[in-house]
């Protein structure tokens, strides 16, 4: 395997409880990976990244671990982990696995401790316990609210059965957070990212990587009215074009902004951490999520004795439009450069809206508030889809690492029309059904079009119900099909190997250069021997002359059209 694979990676994550369920119980396991592997290793990705499958009470799909350092039986054995992480090494695949730090699930042995041992004592001070406000200490600490609404503090009920402390939960309340300025949670967290090191794992998504480390006094703060649940801004590409961005960004503070994410305190915990991954062979890498704008800020996160990547959630929410476009790419691989990091691209995870439907929203959607059948401005899905393969072409052009989600490579659409009553993402309880969440996104995968559950397990268990439709998306329906989205995909992640585009750069051309007329809404690049050009407006536009490479529908007649984005031998 080659040296800095990170800098290069497409990088496939699996979301395991939706991706293949081996024993048919509705639940996706770790065998269930493990069968799966040839076919990722055939999509042509380099690594895949599982979100968690540590024991937990799944009161947030996992993010809410009990046991770092163990396997859920839902998933499997921490044997099973080792026979699919040996299957992948085989296939020439390297694993990342999540890391959830900001928070634990309250079923850990340590928040039990914590709830029993009482105020002042060792086991509480590992998280943020506070006395209340009022005379009665019934009124919260402070204001904060949790990202999936309501009240960020929880009151317990001390041992004696009279009210007591309240505890910190940026999350669901049975998710509360760590006292990161704590020793004991750092040498606990060393042990953690050892126990997975030893066993061959390649690195680590690092799950709010901007969060943990909250300001001194944790005072008041009300969010603004537009920002995104879990901090990044809405719309963030075309605020980069309307507000500009410098080419040589500067590495500046945070600023005034959430007391809670992105202090200047988390950097030292990564710089630790990567002393730590520096002592395995085989470059172990950490990735962060870290939902902060605007990019220089980002940049922070990936120098050179911090993490090695981050995601890059501007260009995840940058719409469909050629200025945005151009200056979020600018905008990233300037920041990103700065600091001597590769830029990252991605268009979809398990928190947001699938961008096959997310592209061809009409009206505003925050990340982490969802879709379903009462939000308004409901995607057309000729539209997303014919949308969403043109911009994975686009991103799959692009200089540094790729993030692909699973199932995105069959053109699975945003499951909208979910039941209320099978819903399960704690955003929809918790604001009492205002906001959908995102369960949307986390149906499990198709595979087969005739077998029970799609293929996704041997019965038609399934832990979220699947569209009918899906049948359609299934996987065996589109292998060799010629224009399918999944040979598209597969076009593309090996052109974007053989053509050298990860470790490329980008060149613009002028759009009049490659159309002309009707040019606005035109982006177009060269990346080394390929000539990419996208056109995102409602428009057909002329075709550059030359051998056609990929094309993300059909061109034809010397056209390019609306929402197609073709790679030509430049």
């Amino acid at each position: 395997m080659t040296t800095e694979w990170w800098r290069t990676a497409a990088i496939y994550q699996i979301y395991p409880r939706s991706f293949a369920d081996a024993n048919g119980d509705g639940m996706g396991d770790l065998a269930g990976i493990r069968s799966r592997l040839p076919e990722l290793a055939d999509l042509g990705i380099d690594a895949i990244w599982l979100s968690p499958f540590f024991t937990s009470p799944q009161k947030d799909a996992g993010y809410d671990v009990a046991d770092y350092c163990d396997v859920d039986p839902r998933f499997g054995t921490l044997d099973d982990f080792d026979d699919m992480l040996g299957e992948a090494h085989r296939l020439g695949l390297r694993v990342i696995v999540d890391l959830v730090p900001n928070h634990s699930s309250d079923r850990h042995e340590w928040f039990q401790q914590a709830l029993a041992a009482g105020p002042g004592s060792r086991e509480r001070a590992r998280y943020l316990f506070r006395d209340g406000n009022g005379d009665t200490g019934d009124i919260p600490p402070n204001n904060w609210e949790s990202v999936f609404g309501g009240s960020a503090w929880t009151r317990v009920t001390e041992a004696d059965g009279t009210p007591g402390q309240w505890y910190l939960h940026l999350f669901d309340s049975s998710q509360p957070d760590f006292d990161w300025t704590n020793e004991d949670v750092r040498e606990e967290f060393r042990r953690i990212l050892r126990f997975w090191l030893d066993r061959g794992v390649d690195g680590f998504r690092v799950d709010v990587a901007h969060g943990m480390v909250k300001a001194d006094g944790l005072p008041d703060w009300t969010p603004p009215a537009e920002g995104g649940s879990m901090g990044g801004a809405s719309h963030a590409g075309q605020a980069l074009v309307e507000e500009g961005v410098p080419l040589e960004p500067e590495i500046h503070d945070e600023g005034d902004g959430a007391p809670y994410w992105g202090q200047d305190g988390v950097h030292e915990i990564y710089r630790d951490w990567r002393a730590l991954l520096d002592e395995y062979p085989g470059e172990r890498i950490l990735a962060a999520e870290a939902w902060v704008d605007p990019l220089p800020r980002v940049a922070k996160w990936v120098r050179s004795d911090e993490m090695h990547q981050a995601f890059n959630f501007a260009y995840l929410e940058t719409p469909w439009d050629a200025a945005a476009l151009r200056g979020v790419i600018d905008a990233s691989l300037s920041a990103f450069g700065a600091v001597g990091a590769p830029s990252t691209w991605v268009l979809s995870n398990h928190d947001v809206v699938r961008h096959a439907s997310r592209l061809a929203l009409t009206a505003e959607n925050l990340q982490g508030h969802g879709i379903g059948p009462r939000t308004p401005g409901l995607p057309d899905p000729v539209v997303g889809l014919r949308r969403a393969r043109a911009a994975t072409a686009l991103m799959l052009a692009l200089p540094g690492s790729a993030y692909v989600y699973q199932g995105e490579e069959l053109g699975l659409p945003e499951a909208i029309d979910l039941p209320d009553e099978a819903r399960q993402d704690p955003t929809w309880f918790r604001t009492h059904g205002e906001r959908y969440g995102r369960d949307g996104c986390r149906v499990p995968i198709p595979w087969e079009a005739d077998r029970p559950s799609f293929g996704f397990g041997p019965t038609d268990a399934a832990w979220l119900p699947q569209p009918a439709s899906w049948a359609t998306f299934a996987r065996d329906r589109q292998r060799g099909v010629e224009g399918s989205t999944l040979e598209l995909y597969r076009a593309a992640l090996r052109g974007r190997r053989s053509h050298g585009l990860a470790t490329g750069s980008v060149e613009w051309v002028s759009a009049d250069a490659v159309a002309s007329a009707s040019a606005d809404g035109v982006l177009s690049f060269c990346n080394g021997d390929v000539l990419v050009v996208a056109n995102t407006g409602s428009s057909d536009v002329p075709l550059p002359a030359g051998e056609v490479l990929l094309a993300s529908a059909d061109v034809a007649d010397g056209v390019l059209p609306a929402d197609t984005t073709v790679w030509l031998r430049a």
